[in-house]
């Protein structure tokens, strides 16, 4: 899909307070570390994740979804009623119905005329639901929209390392399924896009791609859906053959981002890739033939947050100057699936609100509560 029309006015970025070291939660797992004598260090040697961070026990989703939202809505300078679609896109939701875009919408003070509900689409959700504001843009149903999500990692974290402590069965090969749950980081973003008449110097979405390979929807895949504060998740991943399949999906997909923006390898100023980990992103980046020099990354502060890891490494790129006026971004999704979106983008003058400088003199990481 090519947009003529399309800014992406202002971001709203919140990451919680509170850090999880990779060292503590090895210390977590010392029951599990001892009996199959396990080195400390390999969670951050394997990863390149140093921390991440949760929300405060009892947070649900749209809590902090609200207030991203309210940032990037004043960061923008638009009017509530101006919003004609307000998506929540995270993995994370309050519950399974109604769509917790609902409570956040009520949250935030947006009008009545205004599309509103949930989109899933693992890592994907909220550039799923950018493309799709892009669309009602582009097409004139709206003038501007609101694509928000916040990922929690608390319950999985806690609910992960509470399995592996307790099960005295588990061998070193049966505990790799469980590796990638280890890294996720929780964290709040909200893109607000616009028609350019309201936003006429903000970047420039130029192009949004897909590439589908759903063959491989089995190799990262949680339990049974449930949602809630209350809710003790699991997930099992097949990380080897998903990185495999994941770059060659990928790969895939930036060769159709190339021919839709016209755009060579070249030409491209700054890359944002799915915040997974450091051998993750190397081979990603050597397969498409790019540079990791001109990357940015969050995931060494912040794990893997999920839908929220490529929007708020995009806002902390800006936010460090990475992204100056008129760089050529292209930002690469990739999610279990496996599916891959894409955009291209004209960088222009996007504010940031938030906290997402935070990252960047990141304090000491806590020590996690028994």
């Amino acid at each position: 899909m090519k947009f003529e029309n399309v800014r992406l006015a202002a971001i709203g970025a919140l990451v919680p307070d509170e850090v999880w070291s990779s060292d503590e939660i090895e210390h977590r797992l010392e029951p599990l570390y001892q009996r199959l004598k396990l080195p400390e260090g390999r969670l951050e040697l394997m990863s390149g994740i140093s921390q991440r961070r949760v929300w405060p026990v009892g947070t649900v989703p749209s809590g902090p979804s609200i207030e991203a939202g309210k940032q990037a809505l004043a960061a923008a300078g638009l009017p509530a009623d101006s919003i004609g679609c307000l998506i929540h896109a995270s993995v994370c939701r309050d519950f399974l119905e109604p769509a917790t875009a609902s409570r956040v919408h009520h949250g935030i003070g947006l009008s009545s005329n205004c599309w509103v509900y949930d989109v899933s689409n693992a890592c994907l959700g909220l550039i799923n639901g950018a493309i799709q504001i892009a669309m009602m843009i582009q097409s004139g149903a709206i003038d501007a929209g609101i694509v928000v999500g916040t990922e929690n990692s608390r319950m999985l974290l806690e609910s992960t390392i509470q399995a592996l402590n307790g099960d005295t069965t588990l061998r070193r090969k049966d505990i790799k399924g469980a590796f990638a749950s280890l890294t996720i980081g929780s964290g709040s973003c909200a893109w607000l896009l616009a028609h350019e008449r309201l936003a006429p110097e903000a970047t420039c979405i130029d192009v949004g791609i897909a590439e589908a390979r759903t063959r491989f929807h089995d190799l990262c895949v949680s339990d049974s859906d449930s949602a809630g504060a209350s809710m003790q998740p699991l997930m099992e991943t097949d990380s080897e053959q998903l990185m495999a399949e994941g770059i060659a999906t990928g790969v895939a997909a930036f060769e159709k981002l190339l021919a839709e923006s016209g755009w060579t390898r070249d030409a491209i100023d700054r890359t944002v890739c799915h915040q997974v980990g450091t051998r993750h992103r190397v081979a990603m980046l050597q397969s498409m033939g790019l540079s990791t020099e001109r990357d940015s990354v969050s995931f060494p502060q912040l794990g893997n947050t999920g839908s929220v890891a490529l929007p708020l490494t995009v806002a902390s790129a800006a936010d460090q100057g990475d992204l100056s006026g008129g760089d050529r971004v292209a930002m690469l999704g990739i999610g279990s699936g496996i599916n891959s979106v894409m955009l291209a983008a004209r960088w222009g003058q996007t504010p940031v609100a938030g906290n997402i400088k935070a990252i960047q003199n990141a304090p000491l990481a806590l020590k996690i509560p028994s």
